[in-house]
């Protein structure tokens, strides 16, 4: 057989393999660190250690292996109690060079809360300079639906999540309150002139009509937002979110109350955006990742979404902006999954929500 035979022959099975889905064969889990209480949110640091939020309020930075973890200090104090405390951890686009890390949290207290962003510069674990860029500007008195997810855009402009607050769903339809929308503002917290609203109150929403978001990933290829959300009892969604979007809620929604009574007749409305993607029963989505690694390259462009409830990850493939195929990946973990994460060495990161608490690598099996 000629060299030139074997060349091709080789480039076919190499060819196939990357054209395989990936089970549960193509990879393996490793925990990196147990004990963490209620972990909410991961970010993987430039040398590959990573920081943690614990809900409690805790902000731990665990080296690279797991082994080794320290409390940061100079953390804020934060509201917890029901689903209040400390939320997601992100890097500014420009880390390396600015040392800034942005902490989403519950501020206030039992009578009048919100959700904050803290900005401050890391360095020898501890946060210096601290201060709150965004504080939601409509306090609620419920402990619940805080929404919390962040996310930095190509032009460095920040998204941030606000649930409804459980009690006042009906200010997800109103645009000059900003509880179940998407907030826009500058790295520094300032409102950015392009922003879609202008009237008073509204400056700083991107998007409305959201019940609790506790998804955002960006399709760094596209360009293309998506955003998740806890429905009522049925109805949990996944939506691209466009600037100046209604998503619905609560005046139309796949959902019921708990009661099992109707949110709404409707399912859909003209003038609001229908999700991509929903589910009844709810699988209580939480943590968003739109892969774009080489690691694993059957899972390039696909979207994982941690299901709570039903303890797993769901991978979506896409086409043409529709979910196509629907996957349950890491159930034999048999965790409540918070938070999944594509590191920024190509591997995904898994937080499991409980009083002990993990966090887990996964890896391709080649590997």
């Amino acid at each position: 057989m000629s060299i030139l035979s074997v060349a091709s022959r080789l480039f076919i099975i190499v060819s196939l393999w990357l054209s395989l889905p990936a089970t549960a064969a193509d990879y393996r889990l490793e925990t990196l660190a147990e004990g963490l209480h209620h972990p909410w949110s991961v970010a993987q640091l430039p040398d590959g250690s990573f920081l943690v939020t614990e809900r409690r309020g805790s902000l731990l930075h665990l080296s690279a292996d797991g082994t080794q973890r320290t409390t940061i200090a100079g953390v804020p104090s934060t509201f917890v109690a029901g689903q209040g405390g400390f939320f997601d951890i992100l890097l500014h686009p420009e880390f390396a060079a600015n040392g800034l890390v942005y902490l989403s949290y519950a501020r206030g207290d039992a009578a009048a809360n919100g959700t904050a962003i803290r900005r401050a510069r890391l360095a020898d674990n501890a946060l210096l300079d601290g201060e709150d860029i965004l504080w939601v500007a409509n306090k609620k008195n419920t402990a619940q639906h805080y929404g919390g997810r962040m996310l930095f855009l190509p032009d460095n402009s920040l998204l941030l999540v606000t649930g409804d607050g459980f009690d006042f769903r009906e200010k997800a339809q109103d645009s000059s309150n900003e509880l179940g929308k998407v907030l826009r503002v500058r790295d520094d917290g300032s409102v950015p002139d392009d922003n879609p609203f202008h009237t008073a109150g509204s400056e700083r929403i991107w998007t409305m009509g959201h019940r609790n978001p506790q998804g955002l990933a960006l399709d760094r290829t596209a360009g293309t937002v998506y955003l998740h959300e806890h429905g009522p009892k049925g109805g949990d969604e996944v939506n691209i979110v466009l600037p100046g979007g209604n998503y619905g809620w609560p005046a139309a929604t796949y959902g019921v109350d708990y009661s099992g009574a109707f949110v709404s007749p409707f399912s859909e409305l003209p003038g609001m955006a229908p999700p991509l993607h929903h589910w009844t029963p709810s699988i209580a989505p939480s943590g968003l990742a739109w892969y774009g690694g080489k690691r694993f390259p059957a899972w390039q462009g696909k979207l994982f979404v941690g299901a709570l409830v039903d303890k797993e990850v769901r991978l979506l493939t896409l086409e043409n902006a529709a979910v196509v195929e629907e996957t349950s990946l890491f159930s034999e973990l048999d965790a409540r999954i918070r938070d999944v994460r594509e590191g920024s060495d190509g591997l995904l990161y898994l937080l499991t929500d409980a009083e002990n608490g993990a966090l887990v690598r996964v890896t391709p099996t080649r590997d």
